[in-house]
């Protein structure tokens, strides 16, 4: 099973591991439920996606799951965390953390590790985590903020709208704009954040965070109200 924030993140996984043999139970994207639609679907594996690893309750479903249906393996899938967002996946019950930039093969690896009740992180993921542990670095830049600078805000509604899974005719629709701007503003996009198609995106945005920043509505007048 796989639930993320972002629609397509969820579905394009999800496609993946159809493709290559997996039943998948549900690609969903609820902004609240998650640990409510796993524990209806009882799925053997769930892959739990995250953009802020480190954020306050984040991991607050999978306490509730492994609570309720301990059974249930619980993998993680986020951008490379902070010690502290890998030690909180693990506390909460997490059977494993994968980076959300991991190919299809080391999603399958971890999976079949999580089913066995084995633990599921990658070695460097890990000694990435303990070398930060022992020898502190100072804060990076914020990736996300420095991206979503390059954005106009309508494009920031655009990025938006394509991470939701919208084409080029519900983007037009729903921004009133013509589906020859609308592919316009999707191509802009795609070339300020240097990447090659929409699903490459939403990945980059869900990554670094990018998306979680542009949380208030679209004013056609003035940017969004950009919240934590």
């Amino acid at each position: 099973m796989v639930v993320d924030d972002h629609r397509l993140l969820a579905e394009a996984l999800a496609s993946a591991l159809k493709l290559r043999g997996h039943r998948v139970l549900a690609a969903a994207a609820p902004s609240a439920g998650a640990a409510e639609l796993v524990l209806n679907r009882a799925p053997e594996v769930c892959l739990l996606g995250t953009a802020t690893p480190a954020a306050e309750g984040v991991f607050d479903p999978v306490v509730r799951i492994k609570s309720e249906k301990p059974q249930i393996a619980v993998l993680v899938l986020g951008p490379v965390p902070s010690p502290r967002g890998i030690a909180a996946a693990f506390a909460a019950g997490a059977s494993g953390y994968v980076r959300n930039d991991e190919r299809i093969e080391g999603v399958e690896r971890a999976m079949m590790k999580a089913r066995a009740g084995e633990v599921a992180v990658g070695p460097q993921l890990l000694r990435d985590a303990f070398t930060e542990l022992l020898n502190p670095v100072a804060e990076p830049d914020d990736e996300g903020q420095r991206l979503l600078q390059l954005l106009t805000p309508r494009e920031v509604e655009v990025l938006v709208r394509v991470a939701e899974g919208e084409d080029t005719r519900l983007i037009a629709a729903g921004m009133r704009i013509a589906p020859s701007t609308a592919r316009t503003h999707v191509q802009r996009v795609l070339m300020k954040l240097d990447v090659g198609s929409r699903l490459e995106a939403a990945a980059l945005a869900a990554r670094t965070g990018l998306l979680d920043r542009a949380t208030g509505p679209y004013d056609a007048t003035g940017p969004y109200e950009r919240g934590g």
